[in-house]
């Protein structure tokens, strides 16, 4: 019986592999800088040429560039599977908003689910982190910072539910999820007892995950974004009334 000659993987191919996992599974993200050469040459224990090769090669699949001025970064493109013009096209249209809202009933919905059933206690810790962070940014007024506080919030939530393909999917949604974000907050903010009732429901939602609740955090979620998008569609009704009120009242006094 004839033996096949069994090759050694290169050094280089080792750690592209493994670059590719750390960008893959989220832990590298978009924009991030590598360490430079030297201290990832001691990290993986191999030569700075093998590490070199590795990085070209990342490079070659546009997965890493190189900046002017020094550094090797994850690719900020990674993630942009909906292009800029289409994401400005969703993000300015009024109807697209009550869409988004409800495919984020999927989304978190989903994500919730997996984050109580495989998140870990350094998920945990993070996402309880998020959520002190969403209140602490609400005592400010501060509308964008809070939008920004939820979307880490949600980023987070994703990464514990440990699928990268929702991970990926969240990401490359980010822009138009957190312009979504806000555009809701603006609306919410108009009344103080939703803002409270919304905080409660998040809350909620991580009590549930950390609990180890998966049909209970689903559920949370769920609750949680339909009591918005009810009080949404109560405001609009109530901005539609008053802005004809506001031309009812301006008709009379031209007459």
């Amino acid at each position: 019986m004839a033996y096949q000659r069994i090759r050694q993987p290169k050094l280089s191919d080792v750690i592209e592999q493994e670059l590719e996992r750390l960008i893959v599974e989220g832990t590298l993200s978009a924009g991030q800088q590598l360490p430079p050469e030297r201290e990832l040459a001691k990290q993986f224990d191999v030569s700075r040429p093998s590490i070199r090769e590795a990085i070209q090669r990342l490079e070659a699949k546009k997965l890493l560039t190189r900046r002017q001025g020094g550094g090797t970064f994850v690719s900020e493109n990674i993630w942009k599977s909906f292009s800029d013009p289409l994401l400005d096209l969703l993000s300015s249209h009024n109807e697209t908003q009550l869409d988004l809202l409800e495919a984020r009933h999927a989304m978190e919905g989903i994500s919730a689910y997996f984050a109580a059933l495989r998140g870990t206690d350094e998920d945990f810790a993070q996402i309880e982190n998020c959520l002190r962070t969403i209140r602490k940014v609400q005592e400010t007024d501060d509308i964008e910072a809070e939008a920004s506080a939820v979307m880490a919030f949600l980023v987070a939530l994703t990464e514990a539910a440990h699928n990268v393909v929702l991970l990926h999917i969240v990401r490359s949604l980010a822009p138009l999820l957190e312009q979504n974000v806000l555009q809701n907050l603006k609306l919410l903010h108009r009344r103080s007892e939703v803002v409270e009732k919304v905080s409660k429901h998040r809350a909620n939602i991580v009590e549930a995950i950390v609990s180890g609740k998966p049909e209970k955090a689903r559920e949370m979620s769920h609750s949680h974004l339909a009591y918005i998008e009810e009080t949404l569609l109560d405001l609009t009704r109530e901005e539609s009334r008053r802005e004809r009120s506001l031309r009812r009242i301006q008709q009379d006094s031209d007459s």
